[in-house]
């Protein structure tokens, strides 16, 4: 455990040059559901649907879809895909080495004689956020799905709102492990070194070595900010530079993270990365993946099995 009044100069360090180096753009919004219709009368177009490399997206259909009547076009670019044995759902997950930017078109034939008769989808590689559930409605939906739909959009709209509040005040007043450096605020700051991660092959950058941080305040009894800061080494030609990073916990739940970079990560050379969020890590589950892509969304590095030291417990 590091107070403040020792731990300053660690945390300064660890990101100086924060206020100079260029913040990442805020993670680039998928729906975590989307909803489509197919009708007759209207003209085919074959809508975009996000995907994240392994991880999987479900699409549910309010008709059959014929046995044998799904096609992928290339071939060979999922890691698996299967029909659910009603014909009401079809599961993609895409191979691990998939693309931001690829894409697949998913041609469906439905098992009626009614119009239409197929529906096409391209599914395009997304670096973080990749669409979990996509409903397409081939008949009228009821009232009450529009209204889901409405309350959905809305609540989507209402995070959006929150997440660009957060990030202005956050240029104009450092907050979190951050502000407490800065504001000289009381309380402590945990650290943790982040042993042997579990790293996909195709990450973009090589672990070197890593410390998780959290910070408390002098009068609570929870961290309210958590940071990573991460050593990494660049095998690849070009420079890398952080455009986004997020983080996932072993429940599905996601969470953005600001990202901060003094200097590009210069092929064959090691650069240091730190990402942070002012979320409390004890409502988050973990070992936790943390996520980051370049400014382009080409080149991933993904890095499991990560956690953050506990709050200290209060005097007695």
């Amino acid at each position: 455990m590091i107070t403040l009044s020792s731990g300053v100069l660690v945390v300064a360090a660890l990101l100086t040059g924060a206020g100079d180096a260029a913040e990442a753009s805020p993670v680039a919004r998928c729906a975590a559901t989307s909803r489509f219709e197919v009708a007759a009368d209207a003209p085919e177009v074959a809508p975009d649907v996000c995907i994240s490399a392994d991880e999987p997206t479900t699409f549910f259909f309010d008709s059959r879809v014929a046995v044998g009547a799904v096609e992928f076009e290339p071939q060979g670019r999922l890691a698996d895909w299967s029909q659910g044995k009603e014909g009401l759902t079809i599961n993609v997950v895409p191979s691990d080495s998939y693309l931001a930017g690829e894409r697949i078109r998913m041609t469906v034939r439905f098992a009626d004689a009614t119009l239409p008769a197929s529906a096409s989808f391209w599914l395009v590689g997304h670096a973080d956020r990749g669409t979990r559930r996509v409903e397409v409605y081939r008949q009228p939906r009821p009232a009450d799905a529009f209204k889901r739909e409405a309350a959905d959009a809305q609540a989507e709209a209402r995070q959006c709102r929150e997440e660009k509040a957060q990030l202005l005040s956050e240029r104009n007043e450092p907050r979190g492990l951050m502000g407490a450096v800065s504001l000289n605020l009381g309380g402590s700051i945990a650290t943790k070194d982040v042993n042997k991660p579990t790293q996909r092959p195709a990450s973009a950058l090589r672990f070197v070595s890593g410390t998780a941080y959290s910070y408390t305040p002098a009068e609570g009894s929870q961290a309210i900010s958590l940071a990573v800061w991460l050593r990494l080494l660049n095998p690849g030609d070009g420079p890398w530079t952080t455009g986004g990073a997020s983080l996932l916990d072993s429940t599905g739940e996601q969470v953005g993270l600001a990202a901060f970079q003094s200097s590009p990560i210069v092929s064959g050379t090691e650069g240091n990365v730190v990402v942070g969020t002012e979320r409390e890590p004890g409502q988050l589950s973990c070992p936790c993946t943390v996520k980051l892509w370049d400014s382009p969304g080409t080149r991933v590095v993904t890095l499991g099995n990560i956690t953050f030291p506990d709050a200290p417990k209060p005097k007695r």
